[in-house]
């Protein structure tokens, strides 16, 4: 089952995107990437700093550690992976949610 979420256009590439979406009946801010040029195109985590204790995730800066897509946060900038959630620095992670590109939409998957 999938959910629409948005229009690729709607998103800014290799750049970071808020979604305020219904996930199991509570409303979650979720932090959805772009990367065109991968082979996944898109990803989405938890919106949520578990560090900086903000809804900043989206405003992070996409980049790589080795061969590990990450997002550094905004405010203390530790680096969580794009696959996976978890810190790279500490032992904390954010959700991980599965988003896809069907024709010109973005959709949860579920």
């Amino acid at each position: 089952m999938t959910t629409a979420i948005c229009s690729v256009d709607a998103l800014a590439k290799n750049s970071g995107v808020c979604a305020l979406l219904t996930i199991n009946g509570q409303q979650q801010q979720v932090a959805i990437y772009y990367l065109p040029d991968t082979e996944q195109k898109v990803f989405a985590l938890g919106n949520w700093d578990p560090l900086g204790q903000a809804n900043v995730m989206s405003r992070g800066i996409l980049g790589n550690v080795g061969d590990e897509l990450v997002v550094a946060s905004p405010l203390y900038k530790q680096h969580f992976s794009l696959i996976s959630g978890k810190c790279l620095e500490d032992d904390v992670s954010v959700p991980v949610f599965s988003i896809a590109i069907e024709g010109q939409n973005v959709v949860l998957v579920s």
